[in-house]
């Protein structure tokens, strides 16, 4: 039986780009973490549900158990009027500013799951986000569908990310989301003993396409009507229809009596 043997180095000094926990604190102690991944269901699991109005998706019970046992969220069921707001940013798309500039305004907290290359080119933006208090979040350096990919190319794709917002920006990343929200049991396994979160969501519409934009008044009514208790909110930061409505969208659920909350205080 192959043994894929883990070892974690999170001290400052050594640069590791790993956090040895998944809470709000990073420990300086050095952990060996022996798994034997090759025993572990690697199929890959598309995450997707049927939105329900005003209430979380229904998800069954064997998945969601599968999920808290690896430290992975799409909802927090503990947090009645609270909402999480995340994007996914693969690439710049000219609207990032607009959105910081509406989050810092509102004061609602938020995170923002990168890739290597936006890491490396959009700085003054991550610069940004992190001044004002958000979470950047670990979507790889690659942005590769991990169920196809080895434990040592997971491995390597979340670390050298974390590496590389460590040296650039003094800030280790304690949350991953996989990229095209394409998960298995043993991506799930992987990123947990590396010391992450993994972050789903409890909502989603189809925002990414660029040559599909509707308008504002399009994206608030497609997110608005489907605020529930503890949701995790995604959307993509290259649509202008979010960057356009996103305002009204959380003066509107403030008014509706919901909190946003860093996912830091997600439990």
């Amino acid at each position: 039986m192959k043994k894929v043997i883990l070892v974690i180095f999170c001290t400052a000094i050594l640069m590791s780009g790993c956090s040895s926990n998944t809470a709000d604190t990073v420990s300086n102690d050095v952990q060996q973490v022996n798994v034997s991944y090759d025993q572990m269901d690697n199929e890959g699991i598309g995450w997707g549900f049927v939105r329900k109005k005003g209430a979380p998706p229904e998800i069954p019970n064997s998945q969601k158990e599968v999920l808290r046992k690896y430290d992975c969220y799409y909802i927090d069921e503990n947090a009645p009027k609270t909402l999480y707001l995340t994007f996914d940013e693969g690439y710049e798309n000219g609207y990032t500013s607009k959105i910081l500039d509406v989050l810092e305004q509102t004061s609602t907290p938020a995170a923002f799951f990168v890739t290597g290359p936006y890491l490396e080119n959009q700085q003054e933006l991550v610069q940004r986000m992190i001044d004002g208090g958000h979470i950047v979040g670990n979507h790889t350096v690659n942005h590769p569908n991990l169920p196809k990919q080895s434990v040592e190319t997971e491995q390597k794709e979340l670390s050298d990310l974390n590496k590389m917002c460590e040296e650039m920006y003094g800030v280790s990343m304690k949350y991953m989301r996989p990229p095209e929200g394409e998960y298995s049991e043993r991506v799930l396994a992987v990123a947990k003993d590396m010391g992450y979160r993994t972050i789903l969501w409890s909502f989603a519409y189809k925002d990414w396409d660029i040559n599909m934009q509707q308008g504002a008044d399009y994206a608030f009514n497609q997110v608005t009507p489907y605020l529930h208790d503890g949701a995790v909110l995604l959307l993509h930061a290259v649509s202008s229809d979010n960057a356009n409505a996103l305002e009204d969208i959380i003066n509107y659920a403030k008014n509706e009596g919901y909190t946003f909350k860093s996912l830091d205080e997600l439990q």
